[in-house]
């Protein structure tokens, strides 16, 4: 197929239902590959940041020289960009106790900003016409914030509501629903297509955390490991059908047909729609903040650490030494950061605490509830005292070495 001087094959896919499902499919694999990372091998959160930073740059730079789509390269661009816009909120987050709230605000900001000059060089930002150097560098751009947002709105989210695992997949996958219904009745297909990209992102992730997280704590108990198992076939049989197939490849459509007669009334109207949308979500937000949070009111109340304490022998002993001695050398790790006065770090590190804890939970819980929910209670005054707005160094060294002793 000839294209037009200066310009080149649309290299993204065609929007069809593969493109919805295999992009979750990535969300979530993503997400649980990074934590794989995060947690089994050490690295640490700004450390993985890193390594994703690097392969996201040798990926796009393989998914630019490509002459034309090549399913297999640019979802695995997709996966890796995933990736890197999680770590990057999580950073923000985690290691510099940055608000949801204002982390939000930012990717919003940044991603309108992406769109204006997008759009005041290009006058489009439709996917069909990504046939340009320039406009495939915007897409690219463009993705990358939409990620991040979606992570730091899925999060804030979960963080204003309280909503456990399953129930948080009921909001971005109703309100993609309800994008879908306004496309369909004459919405802007571009703000279409990007609003429901950007809600892919929350739904992925809370799909992947109710898949994975323990019956107790609202999931199906699959496991992480599960999980992504589970997803990276589905992406791989996904692509290679869709490779095989060909039914995704824009410049193998027939585009010579009559495109959608849009109405700019009936456009405006369905703006107006989304608008609704959008009041009666945050309507929505509000009153779940404002409901009691069943699972924090736990943790609150949990006196259990306090009032029944156990011996060293006593909590650790049910559990696999191995495990034991990983949760040891990662709360001693951060011990020495926080000694060292590296807060940042200290901060880092005790988020592969909690990964590591919260991956274990299915399997050591059902060993002894007594002994698991004494230690639990102890992680979670760990991180608190990490977490605080103003850390207090005297604090953060009497958790962690409380905790030290408990696990022996």
């Amino acid at each position: 197929m000839r294209t037009p001087a200066g310009q080149m094959l649309n290299k993204v896919p065609e929007v069809t239902i593969w493109f919805w499902i295999i992009k979750i499919l990535c969300t979530t694999v993503g997400e649980s590959f990074a934590d794989w990372i995060n947690m089994n091998l050490g690295v640490g959160l700004g450390n993985t940041a890193w390594v994703f930073t690097g392969a996201l740059a040798a990926v796009l730079a393989w998914q630019l020289k490509a002459e034309r789509y090549i399913p297999f390269v640019y979802w695995l661009a997709v996966v890796v960009v995933s990736v890197t816009g999680t770590l990057y909120t999580d950073i923000l987050t985690d290691s510099q106790g940055v608000p949801l709230a204002l982390s939000s605000s930012v990717f919003a900001g940044a991603l309108a900003v992406v769109f204006g000059i997008w759009y005041v060089r290009e006058r489009t930002l439709s996917v069909h016409s990504i046939t340009t150097r320039p406009r495939e560098l915007f897409y690219w751009l463009a993705v990358l914030v939409t990620f991040a947002l979606g992570t730091a709105t899925g999060d804030w989210t979960l963080e204003l509501t309280g909503w456990i695992a399953g129930v948080s997949v009921l909001l971005p996958l109703g309100l993609i629903a309800a994008i879908t219904v306004g496309w369909r009745l004459g919405a802007n297909a571009v703000l279409s297509f990007w609003l429901a990209y950007i809600l892919t992102r929350p739904l992925g992730a809370n799909l992947g955390d109710w898949l994975g997280s323990p019956s107790g704590d609202g999931g199906l108990g699959l496991g992480t490991a599960l999980t992504s198992a589970i997803f990276l076939v589905a992406i791989l049989a996904t692509v290679v059908y869709l490779t095989l197939s060909r039914s995704d490849v824009i410049e193998d459509q027939d585009l010579s047909g009559t495109p959608r007669e849009l109405s700019p009334a009936r456009e405006r109207g369905m703006l107006a729609y989304y608008a609704v949308v959008a009041v009666a979500a945050a309507a929505l937000l509000v009153w779940a903040h404002h409901r009691p949070h069943a699972a924090a009111a736990g943790e609150e109340d949990t006196p259990a650490p306090v009032s029944s304490p156990l011996t060293p022998q006593e909590a650790t002993s049910p559990f696999p030494p191995a495990e034991i001695a990983k949760f040891r050398t990662i709360t001693a790790d951060t011990l020495a950061k926080v000694n060292s006065g590296d807060q940042q770090a200290a901060t880092s590190r005790v988020s592969d605490l909690e990964t590591a804890w919260d991956d274990d939970q299915s399997a050591l819980e059902p060993k002894s509830e007594k002994a698991w929910s004494f230690l639990d209670g102890e992680i979670d005054q760990v991180l608190k005292a990490l977490r605080a707005p103003h850390p207090d160094k005297a604090t953060e060294v009497d958790a962690l070495n409380t905790l030290l002793t408990s696990l022996g």
